[in-house]
């Protein structure tokens, strides 16, 4: 691979700021200085911000069974057009990746079309202990337990199933975490009130924010009992937060996610948008939406991510009981945090530690998710002075659409490189599958 130096541009990597040079030689980071000759190919990165790219530990790609929605060919595509070099993909497809067999069947797809690194977790359900206890965990980012009902049928409702996993495996085990019994309570109540035509705004009310609790404080319960590496996803209320401890990720058992949805979007934002963002958990009230964004910044909350879900958009024009929950996401969420940055509310060094360290140390990733020399060369440049508009014409989803459709953003990505290699360049996916399967260190 030839030698490709970008020049003269703002790094942003653990915690500073500064400019340099960096050489990127056989996949990997093979200098980072103030000033490199140049031998190779040369990139100008003169006014722009480099930064590794983001890894995303929560997206559904669909595939296999679902592929009318999106599939992992399109979805990572998308993917390294917004910044995000590596993708954890969840395991409620058609069939769910419950067995060693079918999880593997997912890493071959993977491995013949997609741009971005990528990992796919194992899912639990309440027979398959057996199989989720043969996982390698250097291969596999980690497990996946449904506590409530999502999109997908793999509900972990059993005490004993669960508190086997969280006995037995020393995998990261990740969470999805609602109370089936409140969400099933409080759906039939508004069924029997408004039938399948339930108002959208009422489904932070379904599922409220006791759900969450109630489930994140059992998974939290469970860990503490077995000191088990326990990941809860997308937390979503104020309440939850009591749950957590401040401090550097690399000193906790017990780590958590925010979506950017959850910072992005209050329950104010239904009467425009419906359920287009509707998702679980649910999109919910101002003071849960500042509250978590809050956690973010002081170390309760180690990682952003997308929980990236999508649907056709006929599927989200249903009634409640039947639109699905869930709303595209990978491509703008490094967009839509540079969005906080200039407005004020987070700095550069702030999301590149949320977006690019944290997952890399709560997951043991080998060496990705810094700028580090030896490392792999996964890197995103970008345009601080370049808006543009979301819009039909530039999304890459299958699905087509975006809830942000009509927002300008003020930063470009330009450049996106996978293991050294531009596979997006100026708004251009120029390869297709320079991805690698992502390696742990246990």
């Amino acid at each position: 691979m030839e030698r490709t130096i970008i020049k003269n541009t703002r790094i942003i990597n653990e915690g500073k700021s500064f400019y340099g040079d960096i050489a990127i030689k056989n996949g990997r980071i093979e200098r980072v200085d103030a000033q490199i000759d140049s031998q190779g190919q040369e990139i100008d990165g003169e006014g722009k911000w480099l930064m590794p790219g983001v890894i995303d530990d929560q997206v559904h790609f669909r595939e296999p069974g679902l592929t009318h929605k999106a599939n992992i060919a399109t979805e990572s595509r998308a993917a390294v057009a917004g910044g995000t070099t590596s993708f954890m993909e969840m395991p409620n497809t058609k069939p769910a990746a419950l067995t060693q067999e079918l999880l593997e069947q997912k890493y071959a797809i993977a491995a013949q079309c997609s741009p971005a690194n990528y990992s796919f977790f194992m899912g639990a359900s309440n027979e398959n202990i057996e199989e989720v206890l043969k996982t390698d965990k250097t291969k596999v980012c980690g497990i996946k337990i449904f506590m409530g009902s999502s999109t997908g049928n793999m509900l972990v409702d059993d005490r004993t199933t669960l508190e086997g996993i969280f006995s037995k495996s020393d995998m990261l085990i990740a969470t999805h975490c609602e109370d089936e019994a409140t969400v099933r309570a409080n759906t039939a109540a508004y069924v029997e009130k408004y039938g399948d035509d339930i108002p959208v705004e009422l489904h932070p009310i379904i599922r409220d924010v006791d759900a969450c609790y109630k489930s994140s404080s059992l998974a939290v319960e469970l860990a503490k009992k077995h000191r088990s590496r326990l990941h809860i996803l997308h937390i979503s209320t104020a309440k939850e937060l009591e749950l957590f401890e401040q401090g550097p990720i690399a000193d906790k058992h017990i780590t958590s996610e925010v979506c950017v949805h959850h910072m992005y979007f209050n329950a104010d934002d239904y009467a425009q948008l419906g359920t287009k963002i509707k998702c679980n958990p649910a999109i919910k009230a101002e003071e849960n939406r500042a509250a978590v964004f809050q956690a973010m910044l002081d170390d309760r909350i180690d990682i952003i991510a997308t929980d990236h879900a999508p649907h056709l958009m006929d599927e989200k024009n249903n009634p409640y009981t039947k639109a699905p929950s869930g709303l595209p996401l990978v491509q703008h969420s490094l967009n839509m945090m540079m969005d906080f940055h200039s407005q004020g509310a987070i700095s550069m060094e702030k999301v590149v530690e949320k977006m690019c360290h944290a997952p890399a140390e709560c997951f043991h990733i080998n060496e990705r998710g810094y700028i580090r020399e030896g490392y792999f060369a996964d890197l995103v440049l970008v345009d601080p002075n370049a808006p543009w508009t979301v819009a039909p014409s530039n999304i890459l989803y299958k699905c087509g659409w975006s809830p942000l459709e009509g927002k300008e953003f003020k930063h470009k990505i330009l450049y996106t490189f996978v293991n050294g290699f531009p596979v997006y360049q100026e708004g251009r996916i120029i390869a297709d599958a320079f991805g690698r399967r992502m390696e742990f260190h246990g």
